[in-house]
């Protein structure tokens, strides 16, 4: 299943939101992720809403893919940047076609968390010189 939101944000590079994707700074941008530990560049141990999990981080063309290694839905997302319409998107999927209802809606809210976090957390980034 996919979940999805977009995020207007005009004038932020896609090497500015690569560079404020780490995954230190993953609970400054998402509120349902309470703390994240970066043991390399990209790899590390977050606490989210669904308890604590092993997070891989890997540089893609146009911004970041997260994955949970070892979550039993095989969580995953991005966050990119279409530079054309000005929209950063953050995609997130899983492996059920029809999960729980309550995680589906956990989900919407990871998604919702993040949308959240782009749009104050990347307002300087907009301004700023890369």
């Amino acid at each position: 299943m996919e979940f999805l939101q977009e995020v207007h944000h005009p004038g932020l590079a896609i090497s500015r939101l690569k560079q404020s994707l780490t995954i230190e700074n993953l609970p400054n941008l998402c509120a349902s992720i309470s703390t994240a530990s970066p043991r390399t560049d990209n790899e590390g141990e977050l606490y989210c809403l669904w308890g604590s999990f092993n997070v891989r981080r890997d540089e893609i063309r146009n911004g970041v893919r997260y994955a949970l290694v070892e979550c039993p839905h095989a969580l995953a997302w991005t966050v990119t940047l279409d530079e054309a319409r000005e929209h950063v998107t953050i995609h997130c999927t899983i492996d059920k076609t029809q999960p729980d209802p309550e995680f589906a809606e956990s989900i919407h809210g990871f998604v919702a968390d993040w949308a959240d976090g782009v749009r104050e957390g990347f307002r300087a980034l907009a301004v700023e010189p890369a």
